[in-house]
């Protein structure tokens, strides 16, 4: 049997509600842990967005160890659902924060992140705020952070003189080694200390230039490992291993554990949760004894994801269904869509070359629009986000050249653009718009709904994270919008008006390849920049471009993406407005709201 939008718009709900109980079942440990949204006011002032998971083993009665865990720099919480499932189910207390910036927290100068006031970009002040709590046993208070939540960690531990943290984990970057005098020393005390140095990563763990993948065999290692003692002369320590030491009475633990893994990785890993919890059960005593390598939030991440799928086909599907309704008859195509006659000769060998050009092109104007974000976000405060305006510069780049691809088309081989639905009426124009805002209201309103009735998102690592967001956010969206309509409505309209020809017998093969055009150039930087790391432990442009290639990941997705959802609504509408616009707004929503705002 056929099925029609409507059919498949009522399994798109599904999914997403599949996606949500799903999810809620397995971060709640199947019921067992209370799972609070809430925003407070820390003691350094400032409100701190962060979901707190409460075990029901805990109680006054008997009060359970905590841990606060922290995302990287442009991450949420959210991204540290592996481990705040799986030390909860072993009855932590935890805390997840977003730091100031990130998240929904409140946004602070950035000057000021680690300055003592601040409490370690909020990261302390979670630490202050568990000390608070009647069923937190004050005594056994760990911190972890991945990344620039490691470094918090590490600055939390300086700042920490109530004695307020037992234990410390640096996932994906470096502990302080030398103290002001360029000596050895023990920052952490008689604490138990470890960190995860992944031999991939691509900005830490790097001596007088050598490969992180080195680490563990230099001294700021071996240091560690010691306890702060000079290394020289001393028996070497490996990876993956718990050392002890009698500091001031107490027995100290230190570790590192060396996988052969990326630095965003390691937010993704079974190793490293396996390795976190074992290195917490020592240090704080569990209370819940479950092997490290017993792990559920791989089912969580799966049901997460399953939403993405449900997200992207409701709004597909939403789309086309909403055709029907009396006041958007009008968008509807008279006739079926069909694809260009197969192209030949000039015609052929044009297309080929403008879709091989612009994928090559993607990649010098990546790197021009990561220059230009990142001073244009200094000196202008209306766009104060980094990472999005390097996006969006890239949008513009890679737009524009889609812009005078399309007029070099118009001139050699002219087409009706009324018929080709390039040109629309103001009428026809204005619908267009509506139901593509129509379209992108509902999608997040089914986002915001998982939120509010199970605390869940659709996210798949660094892929895509689609989360309800503070209506704080909605002026940035707002600021950067137009660097991806300019994109996404280019694009729309050359793959769907200019590009959609017969190719074979199959009649997706035009659209397949559309896909592939979108998505190689990104996908050929990952491989080049990647291939050169594992080869010789450095980056194209070391270091400078190892976050560049992080960001990839999701573009690598929603670039081919939005060519087949675009597509599918000019099947219906022979409108390529629509899709550009929906495409747009939502990934720049997904940008502008899981990034830091500086």
């Amino acid at each position: 049997m056929k099925l029609n939008a409507k059919k498949l718009l009522v399994i798109s709900l599904i999914l997403c509600l599949i996606s949500s109980v799903g999810a809620a079942v397995f971060q709640t440990s199947f019921g067992q842990v209370k799972y609070h949204d809430m925003t407070f006011v820390t003691a350094s002032g400032h409100e701190l967005d962060a979901l707190l998971l409460v075990p029901k083993t805990a109680t006054p009665e008997t009060k359970a160890p905590a841990i606060v865990v922290s995302h990287g720099w442009y991450n949420n919480r959210e991204m540290q659902d592996l481990n705040y499932v799986e030390y909860a189910r072993r009855g932590y207390v935890v805390l997840a924060i977003s730091m100031y910036g990130h998240g929904d927290s409140e946004v602070i100068e950035s000057n000021t992140w680690w300055d003592d006031e601040n409490n370690a970009n909020g990261l302390y002040d979670g630490v202050k705020y568990l000390a608070t709590l009647p069923y937190v046993d004050t005594s056994r208070i760990g911190v972890t952070g991945h990344s620039n939540g490691a470094l918090a960690c590490r600055e939390a531990v300086l700042q920490d003189s109530e004695g307020l943290i037992a234990a410390a984990l640096l996932v994906s970057n470096d502990a302080v080694y030398y103290d002001e005098n360029d000596n050895f020393y023990n920052q952490f005390g008689s604490r138990d200390a470890a960190i995860v140095a992944c031999q991939y990563d691509e900005f830490f763990h790097r001596v007088d230039g050598n490969p992180p993948r080195e680490y563990i065999n230099q001294v700021t290692a071996q240091s560690f490992l010691h306890f702060g003692k000079d290394p020289e002369g001393l028996e070497k320590r490996t990876a993956d291993n718990f050392y002890t030491e009698t500091i001031d009475g107490n027995e100290a633990i230190r570790a590192i554990y060396n996988p052969a893994i990326t630095h965003p990785w390691a937010h993704f890993s079974s190793s490293v949760v396996s390795f976190s919890v074992d290195f917490f059960d020592r240090a704080l005593d569990a209370p819940n004894d479950i092997a490290g390598s017993n792990q559920i939030w791989q089912f969580k991440a799966a049901f997460n994801a399953l939403g993405i799928v449900g997200f992207f086909m409701f709004v597909a599907c939403f789309a086309i269904a909403l055709l029907e309704l009396p006041y958007f008859t009008i968008l509807k195509s008279a006739e079926p869509v069909e694809a260009w006659p197969e192209l030949e000769g000039k015609a052929q060998k044009r297309y080929w070359k403008k879709n091989i050009w612009g994928s090559v092109l993607s990649i010098p104007f990546y790197f021009l629009g990561f220059i230009l974000g990142f001073v244009g976000s200094m000196i202008l405060p209306f766009w104060n986000q980094g990472g999005s305006l390097a996006i969006g510069m890239w949008c513009l780049l890679c737009g524009l050249f889609t812009y005078i691809t399309i007029r070099g088309n118009n001139k050699k081989f002219p087409i009706d653009k009324e018929e080709r639905g390039v040109k629309l009426g103001k009428e026809k124009m204005l619908r267009s718009i509506v139901l593509a805002l129509t379209v992108v209201v509902g999608a997040f309103a089914l986002v915001f709904l998982s939120d509010y009735l199970f605390l869940t998102d659709y996210r798949l690592w660094c892929f895509a994270t689609i989360r309800a967001f503070d209506s704080k956010h909605l002026f940035k969206i707002i600021a950067f919008l137009p660097f991806w309509l300019f994109y996404y409505i280019a694009t729309s309209v050359a793959n769907n008006c200019y590009n959609y020809t017969k190719m074979g017998k199959k009649p997706w093969t035009s659209v397949a390849w559309q896909m592939f055009f979108a998505f190689i150039g990104p996908e050929l930087m990952i491989i080049i920049q990647y291939s050169k790391f594992f080869i010789s432990g450095k980056m194209v442009l070391d270091p400078i471009t190892g976050i560049m290639g992080i960001w990839l990941f999701p573009i690598v997705l929603i670039l081919p993406l939005s060519v087949l959802i675009s597509h599918l609504i000019y099947k219906k509408t022979k409108n390529p407005y629509i899709g550009g616009i929906i495409m747009a707004i939502i990934a720049c929503i997904l940008t502008v709201t899981n990034t830091l705002t500086g």
